[in-house]
């Protein structure tokens, strides 16, 4: 007898029972998506692999590169704060005696170099007077505020407003002597010199300034006449210093340009409008 049914009526096996199987034996599973090797041989590993190699070892030059560039071009113009700072009290007495009688200097003004590993380097302060520092900058930068509080008060009008703009000025003053310095050295030839040690040299100048505001606190007369002679011995101090860094440093310095002592003339100068401004108690 014939049996026919109709297809509705004939169970559905679910599609999990298949999927459950895993791999049995005589059946056939799908191929997996993996991505096929697009030139089919063994070239295509060894070739992704010297590519890969190769960038690697172009970028690491490349970094290496401009690692080196970036610590020489810090190193040139910051260099290591710490060693401002290697000052003992034989040092600080006589580089006062330098900033404040430069023309009884019997020495050198060249600075002390020495041999190291990569180069030529200079010694610290505690070993050359004629090195620059830091510590005496901020000790005269804060002693010229504390007198001129002192000041102040001694007219009956202090107040931190007016310490905080005798503060504002001296910042101002120290910049204008580093601008002052630096485009000297680019007029002279283009010298170049550590951002740190034009600091250094710039903020010399408080130690005539804080002086003279000390004169004028024992006696204003007096005040007339240390400011004048902190002035110009910081002007000869200055030439001596940019000379020696545009010629036995920089290498750069024309001894028959008139032009150049016209410029450290004017350099020397400037101190004084500098001096009186910075001198100026606002009270």
């Amino acid at each position: 007898m014939a049996w026919n049914q109709h297809p509705a009526n004939i169970p559905q096996v679910p599609k999990v029972m298949y999927e459950d199987l895993g791999a049995q034996p005589g059946m056939q599973r799908p191929p997996s998506n993996t991505a096929p090797n697009p030139f089919n041989n063994a070239f295509y590993g060894a070739g992704s692999g010297f590519i890969r190699d190769g960038l690697g070892a172009y970028g690491e030059r490349i970094f290496g590169s401009g690692t080196e560039y970036v610590q020489s071009n810090v190193s040139k113009y910051f260099s290591d704060p710490q060693y401002y700072f290697q000052v003992n009290n034989q040092y600080v007495k006589n580089k006062l005696k330098v900033i404040l009688f430069p023309f009884l200097h019997r020495g050198h003004w060249t600075r002390i170099a020495e041999q190291i590993p990569g180069g030529l380097t200079h010694k610290p302060p505690i070993y050359d007077i004629n090195a620059p520092d830091l510590y005496i900058p901020f000790m005269a930068f804060g002693t010229y505020l504390v007198l001129c509080g002192l000041t102040i008060g001694l007219l009956g009008k202090f107040s931190p407003e007016a310490l905080s703009i005798q503060f504002s000025k001296g910042l101002l003053g120290w910049l204008a002597q580093l601008l002052l310095l630096r485009l000297s050295l680019y007029a002279l030839g283009g010298g170049e010199a550590p951002l740190l040690d034009l600091v250094a040299y710039g903020g010399y100048a408080f130690v005539g300034i804080a002086l003279s505001v000390l004169a004028r606190i024992v006696w204003s007369y007096s005040y007339y006449v240390v400011m004048p002679w902190t002035c110009l011995c910081m002007g000869i101090f200055l030439v001596k210093t940019m000379k020696r860094v545009l010629f036995a440093e920089a290498r750069s310095y024309d001894r028959d340009s008139s032009r150049h002592h016209y410029l450290l003339l004017f350099m020397a100068v400037a101190q004084f409008p500098l001096f009186l401004w910075l001198g100026y108690i606002i009270a």
